[in-house]
């Protein structure tokens, strides 16, 4: 019942954060913020996206959490390529949305694999291939893969009754979470930001500083 208390209150926030810079993005030009404006709104973003990340966790529960799982939610990892308060904006929702739909183990080491994936994503927030970001989404890829996929294997499979080396449970698991991921990132994380990259609108709302 937490849990669903939790992922309204995030969806309420949400709303109210995604109207807010809504409304921000449609002031005249003449009306351009001062610094500390700027300030409070990457702010804002960060907070938004922490909060939609936490949604998508937690209402796709079945599909967030385990060695298979397609999370939805690590498209935001993508978003770096617009700024950098988007680094702590959707590490933040890991953080949370680990805390509140998994266990203590996950927290440190999935929020590990998320906060690492978007600071190489960030820096590769510039490299396109035909156009779209799919070097920049190749990191959460590969962190889920090694990090996620030897939390698993280490902490929550019962090695004395598997017969595979751990070294095989690490890569099979590996594996696993990176299809995922790729899914997520590659596929439906490349795909938002060239919808955003498309749509004026949307940049303001995203992109603009």
């Amino acid at each position: 019942m937490l849990k669903w208390i939790i992922a309204f209150a995030a969806a309420v926030l949400a709303v109210f954060l995604g109207v807010r810079l809504a409304l921000h993005a449609d002031a005249p030009a003449d009306a351009a913020p001062v610094a500390g404006a700027r300030r409070t709104n990457r702010m804002v973003r960060c907070a938004l996206i922490a909060a939609v990340y936490v949604v998508l966790c937690l209402v796709l529960q079945p599909f967030s959490y385990g060695a298979v799982q397609v999370r939805i939610a690590e498209a935001l990892c993508l978003l770096p390529v617009f700024g950098a308060e988007y680094i702590v904006g959707v590490t933040l929702g890991c953080f949370l949305a680990n805390l509140f739909g998994s266990t203590i183990i996950d927290v440190i080491f999935g929020t590990t694999a998320t906060l690492l994936a978007c600071l190489v994503t960030w820096r590769l927030r510039h490299v396109r291939i035909k156009g779209l970001a799919i070097p920049a989404s190749l990191p959460p890829v590969l962190f889920n893969a090694v990090i996620v996929g030897i939390e698993i294997s280490v902490f929550f499979t019962e090695l004395s009754v598997v017969s595979a080396p751990l070294w095989l449970l690490c890569v099979g698991n590996g594996i696993s979470v990176g299809i995922g991921e790729l899914i997520s990132c590659t596929v439906v994380g490349v795909a938002l930001v060239k919808l955003i990259e498309s749509n004026r609108a949307l940049q303001r709302v995203f992109a603009e500083k």
